[in-house]
């Protein structure tokens, strides 16, 4: 199974009167996450995947611990751990990877519920072949722990 990785710069402006970067600001480092996954990399030159719209249904997100600004972006780590008919999951890990001079550290561990929408008839799609195709390289079983684990 493959995970996508994006690394994502922290702006001063994410952080809060606290310190530290603000509980909302996470779900922006989400969406720049899944949008490169899903758009960035969809299969293809000239391919319509992802292309037709999307809403997302369900946010999880358990806060693991404190991020405070930084110049190195955070990394996120991306992948798929339900495709349904017309709908999917995508987990994510919002870390620092481990180094000789420390653990891995992981701040936020997410889920997202993205639904393909079509814009134009104003209604949910099924997911394609092609998509599925393209998601099935990302898809691993997921935890039978809650993500709060």
């Amino acid at each position: 199974m493959a995970r996508h990785q994006y690394r994502c710069p922290l702006r001063w402006a994410d952080m809060d009167a606290f310190g530290h970067v603000n509980n909302v600001v996470f779900l922006r480092y989400l969406e720049e996450a899944r949008i490169d996954f899903m758009f960035r990399l969809a299969p293809g030159e000239g391919s319509e995947s992802f292309t037709g719209g999307s809403v997302v249904a369900r946010h999880e997100i358990d806060y693991k611990l404190p991020l405070v600004h930084r110049h190195e972006p955070v990394l996120i780590e991306s992948w798929v751990t339900r495709i349904g008919a017309a709908s999917l999951t995508i987990r994510y890990e919002v870390k620092d990877e481990a180094t000789e001079d420390r653990p891995e550290t992981v701040y936020v561990r997410a889920e997202t519920v993205v639904v393909p929408y079509n814009l134009a008839a104003g209604r949910p799609r099924r997911i394609t072949a092609e998509e599925r195709h393209f998601l099935e390289e990302y898809l691993d079983e997921p935890r039978s722990e809650a993500i709060a684990a």
